[in-house]
């Protein structure tokens, strides 16, 4: 049964790495939309932009599906795999952080489109990762919080990716 599995696995691996990485970072993003809506749950900013990263790994591997360019697209998971693992330390950072500390910041006071329709995209990510209160929220956990999942999820993404790369 073990054995079985595991080659299943390995020739998931193989054969169809870009699609099992674009359906998997896409699911990721429909579970956070389908949890914000039923569980009410209302994401920050920071949050929105970690799914933003999860599109483009999904988007990535889709490059890859399309051109049949698998490094291009390997290069390109790895890269959005970084920027997320950026972004989710980034917020886990904020999370641990004393009171005081939490009350200084000022980054993210409204939701990231309407920072975007305001300020631009670059200025928009730079408010975002500023960081703010709603950030600081825990929110929903199941054994680890969303930023916590995220970071883990990116770092899969990443060691899966490099594996995948060193092994073409």
């Amino acid at each position: 049964m073990y054995k079985n599995i595991s080659e299943f696995i390995k020739h998931i691996y193989q054969i169809y790495f870009e699609l099992a990485v674009a359906i998997s970072a896409i699911m990721i993003i429909l579970i956070a939309v389908i949890m914000d809506k039923f569980l009410y749950l209302q994401a920050c900013p920071m949050c929105i932009l970690t799914r933003y990263v999860f599109g483009l790994i999904a988007l990535s591997s889709i490059i890859g599906i399309l051109f049949k360019k698998p490094i291009i697209s390997q290069l390109l998971i790895i890269i959005s795999s970084l920027v997320g693992l950026l972004v989710t330390t980034r917020q886990i950072y904020i999370q641990n952080m004393s009171l005081e500390d939490i009350s200084q910041l000022s980054g993210c006071g409204m939701p990231f489109n309407t920072q975007v329709e305001y300020f631009g995209i670059i200025e928009a990510i730079k408010k975002t990762l500023a960081g703010g209160p709603s950030c600081a929220e825990d929110g929903w956990r199941f054994v680890f919080n969303f930023a916590e999942w995220g970071f883990i999820f990116f770092l899969v993404f990443l060691i899966c990716t490099i594996f995948k790369l060193k092994n073409s």
